[in-house]
């Protein structure tokens, strides 16, 4: 009985099915235009894993200028995401690449983003 040529099967079919999902996760950015300078908090959990994130936005003339994880539940492998805030505040978008490795957590940023600034 061959096992492991059938595991290998499910955990493809597996991973392919999470990473459709998380690929129909999109962020957008919300008008910030008239948005007051401030601090703005932000959550999001990723269903079906561990990863949730808590974090401040901080907005000045009309920009983000800082994105502060006051939270991150992830892997080590998750916690690569963290410097997709770089190019948040680069960019001042919420459609950019999620960073290879760690797309859940990237993710889950990047929702937490458009949740703090709605």
């Amino acid at each position: 009985m061959k096992v492991f040529p059938i595991f290998g099967l499910l955990m493809m079919i597996l991973v392919s099915c999470k990473t459709s999902s998380l690929a129909e996760i999109k962020a957008t950015l919300p008008d910030i235009s008239n948005k007051n300078e401030g601090v703005y908090r932000g959550n999001y959990s990723l269903s079906g894993t561990p990863v949730n994130v808590t974090l401040d936005v901080v907005v000045m003339d009309n920009k983000i200028t800082e994105i502060i994880l006051v939270r991150h539940t992830a892997s080590p492998i998750g916690r690569r995401a963290e410097k997709i805030t770089e190019t948040i505040i680069k960019e001042q978008s919420l459609e950019i690449d999620a960073i290879s490795g760690a797309t859940g957590s990237s993710m889950a940023i990047l929702k937490a983003v458009e949740d703090a600034l709605q």
